[in-house]
């Protein structure tokens, strides 16, 4: 009997648990490693399964005699394990290449510096609400392994950040969608931005004349690398106004979108979800609809009913006329500069948390032109107090979430937003992003 081959995960979080469950479905011998400790639900699940897992630390002897290894995207390639595994030419993928083996769905992919899950959740209810079988994975949603081992679904709709890009092969998105790059995560990519951005175009990997590439047809560094590739997929751009070769635009208040089989027109002002950003986050959704042969009535509606992401522009309250925003999912620049664009009135922005490298020059105008006060929470703050000295009439500190609401509480008069919009990573102060937004919603109703 010829030996099981020995699959090696690293990392059991969501896509590290659902990877080892479709290996051990698919008869391998399986093994869990992860330096640090494994939430209850994931131990029980792998329990479940028969799966042997370790924590707190990785056994080299029971790794580096994998035949193949899937790695979680939060372990950097140069993680000394990683390192050790190329030395060796054991392969590591990812969880998405590995779950592509084993099931034939239509991939619907979605990828961006900025609205990939606003877009990806659209594009879902979309589907949803027509009544496709239809699955949501990477970035949300379940494990996109853990539902090919346990469900069948036709399609996927697929988050994909560029680190879960950086280990995909033979994987193929039947629809590819790029909202936008920006500067994001480069600390991960030796701070070279063609690095980002090669990894950001691993998403048309593979595709074939059948096969869709949307994308935001005014980015400037999509454009930039779309004239150096050879594309085989079809292309849909999409613009805020009618351009050669758009596919979707809009003119006088409408919404327009045209694919070969379609061609769906609505009011721009039905759509859900409001700003220019989300103009490009509905047109994309409703490209992938198109192309997918979803009914029109069915598009409209379900782009006129769709209820928008928590911690993205999430109105929370207001209080005494001052309006209170969660936009904690900005853990960029770009997101940032996004929030502000859509301000109408009088800003109290609170910035800060762990910096990625980040630039600000690209928020600087709209902060003049737009904030008030500035509220830096972070544990180290000097760089933003570098930036931002003298360019706003008022700037202060806090160390804790209660002290930054009550602060830009005092800082704001009727009629202003108070903007939680932090341009950085959580981990300094708190546990995750939606922590973030989740201590920021409860001290605004506390106030």
């Amino acid at each position: 009997m010829e030996k099981k081959k020995r699959i090696v995960v690293l990392g059991a979080g969501e896509s590290g648990a659902g990877a080892a469950v479709l290996a051990q479905v698919k008869g391998f011998d399986v093994f869990v490693s992860d330096t640090s400790s494994i939430k209850d639900k994931y131990k029980e699940l792998l329990d479940r399964y028969g799966i042997a897992w370790e924590e707190g630390h990785h056994t080299p002897e029971l790794i580096l005699n994998a035949d193949e290894v899937i790695k979680s995207p939060g372990i950097p390639l140069n993680a000394p394990m990683i390192v050790e595994l190329r030395k060796r030419n054991i392969p590591v993928i990812s969880e998405i290449e590995f779950a592509g083996r084993y099931t034939h769905a239509r991939m619907i992919c979605i990828t961006g510096s900025n609205g990939k899950t606003t877009t990806t959740l659209l594009t879902y209810h979309i589907l949803k609400s027509a009544g496709l079988k239809v699955g949501l994975a990477g970035n949300v949603g379940k494990s996109l392994a853990l539902q090919v081992a346990t469900c069948d679904y036709d399609y996927y709709v697929i988050e994909l950040s560029s680190f879960q890009l950086d280990n995909m092969y033979d994987f193929k998105a039947n629809i590819a969608v790029l909202l936008n790059i920006t500067p994001d995560h480069l600390d991960r990519y030796d701070y070279k931005m063609e690095n980002y951005v090669d990894a950001k175009f691993r998403i048309v990997r593979n595709q074939t004349e059948d096969d869709a590439f949307i994308y935001w047809n005014d980015d400037p560094v999509i454009n930039e690398k779309l004239s150096k590739l050879t594309l085989k997929s079809q292309r849909y751009p999409f613009a805020e106004t009618h351009e050669p070769g758009t596919q979707a635009y809009t003119d006088h208040g409408e919404l327009t979108i045209d694919t070969p089989e379609e061609t769906l027109t609505m009011k721009t002002d039905e759509l859900s979800l409001h700003g220019r950003h989300n103009l490009y986050n509905s047109m994309a959704a409703g490209l992938s609809a198109c192309l997918l042969n979803v009914k029109k009535e069915a598009i409209r509606k379900a782009l006129s009913d769709f209820e928008s992401v928590e911690h993205r522009l999430e109105r929370v309250a207001s209080v005494r006329g001052v309006q209170f925003i969660n936009d904690s999912k900005a853990t960029n620049v770009n997101s940032c500069w996004y929030a502000l664009e859509s301000m109408k009135t009088p800003v109290v922005l609170i910035l800060g948390g762990k910096d990625k490298g980040n630039d600000y020059t690209e928020i600087e105008q709209l902060v003049r032109d737009k904030v008030k006060a500035l509220v830096f929470l972070g544990v180290d703050n000097s760089k933003l107090h570098a930036f931002f000295e003298g360019k706003v009439p008022y700037i202060t500190e806090a160390r804790s979430m209660k002290e930054a609401v009550d602060k830009s509480y005092a800082l704001a008069s009727p009629g202003d937003t108070v903007l939680l919009s932090p341009c950085c990573a959580s981990f300094d102060l708190f546990k995750s992003y939606e922590d973030r937004g989740d201590q920021f919603k409860a001290c605004v109703r506390a106030l």
